[in-house]
Order: C-alpha cells, then structure tokens, then sequence
C-alpha cells in the first residue's frame, strides 16, 4: 500500500481585510492610552496590548485577566479588572 504525499499548493497570500484596515478615531479617552491619530483596528489592538505589557497590566495568577490602571478604567467603563474577551467589546466602543 502506497501513501501518498500531499503537497500544498503555494497559493496567494492572504489578504487583509479591508474593514479591519480601515483606520478609525480613538476617543478622547482611548486616546490617552494609545494616541490620538487615526488607525486601523488591528493597529489599536497591538498598541492597547504593548501599553499592557509594559506597565505590567496582566494579572500574575489568571494572565487572561487585566487589571486597569488610571489611564485603562475609563476606557473599561470603570472596572477594575477585564477578561482579555470583554476588553475587545469595551475598547471597540470607543473607536468611531
């Protein structure tokens, strides 16, 4: 019995998606946090997640946690602490 040997194809590469490209305005409070200029989501993720690591934001026993500080409880809607799911759903109210 033969087996046979799947090669992959080298396809296009993947495309972005254009509405996550699209740039959008940060609020006034979001954009204490991350700036005030124009950018796509994706960038605004990458931005909220390095001001997380670097002020060492995420909780030490549940690292899917992140407790806010001064600048982030605005932005979370007063709360102390978010899962990393409800943070996405928080922060996207604040982008126009």
């Amino acid at each position: 019995m033969a087996i046979k040997k799947v090669v992959k194809k080298a396809g296009k590469k993947r495309k972005p998606n254009a509405a996550f490209m699209k740039p959008v305005n940060p609020s006034a409070v979001l954009g204490a946090v991350i700036g005030n200029s124009p950018m796509p989501r994706t960038e605004v993720t990458k931005k909220i997640w390095a001001y997380i690591k670097k002020n060492n934001l995420q909780d030490k026993k549940n690292r899917r946690n992140i407790n806010a500080d001064d600048k982030l409880k605005p932005v979370f809607g007063g709360k102390a602490q978010v899962s990393m799911f409800e943070m996405t759903k928080l922060v996207s109210k604040h982008l126009k």
